[in-house]
C-alpha cells in the first residue's frame, strides 16, 4: 500500500467545493444547525424592518458567520470523535463538552450584540 496519506494540492475551485461540502455535511448532520439557521433568518428579518444601519448589520453578520462557524467545528469535532472511537472515553467527552461550549460561548455574545442593536428600537416601536 504505497498510498500517501497527504491530499494532493488541489485548486481553488476544489477547495471551495470542498468547504461548501462540508457545510452540507454539518448542518445535515446537527439539529442545532437548523435552530441556528432559523434564529439567523429571523436576525435578518428583524434587521430589515427595524432598519438597522450599516454598522449594525456588520455586528449582526459577524455574530451569524460566529455562531454558525463554531457550530460547524463542533459538527466536526463530533464527527471526528466518532471516526475515532465509539466507545465512551471521558478525554473525549471533555473535548465535545469544550466544543458545545464554545458554541455556548458565541451564541451569549450574539445574543448580548442582538439586545444592544434591536432593544432601543422595539422601545421606540412600542412607545408610539
Amino acid at each position: 500500500m504505497n498510498e500517501s496519506p497527504v491530499r494532493p494540492s488541489r485548486g481553488w475551485a476544489a477547495k471551495f467545493r470542498d468547504a461548501m461540502r462540508g457545510m452540507w455535511i454539518a448542518a445535515r448532520a446537527s439539529s442545532s444547525h437548523a435552530v441556528h439557521a432559523l434564529v439567523a433568518a429571523a436576525v435578518v428579518a428583524a434587521g430589515v424592518a427595524l432598519r438597522v444601519e450599516r454598522l449594525e448589520w456588520c455586528l449582526l453578520g459577524g455574530c451569524i458567520a460566529l455562531v454558525l462557524a463554531a457550530e460547524t467545528f463542533n459538527s466536526a469535532l463530533e464527527s471526528l470523535a466518532k471516526a475515532l472511537t465509539d466507545q465512551y472515553h471521558p478525554k473525549l467527552r471533555d473535548a465535545l463538552d469544550m466544543g458545545s461550549g464554545a458554541v455556548l460561548v458565541t451564541a451569549i455574545g450574539a445574543v448580548v450584540i442582538g439586545v444592544i442593536v434591536f432593544l432601543p428600537r422595539l422601545i421606540a416601536l412600542f412607545e408610539r
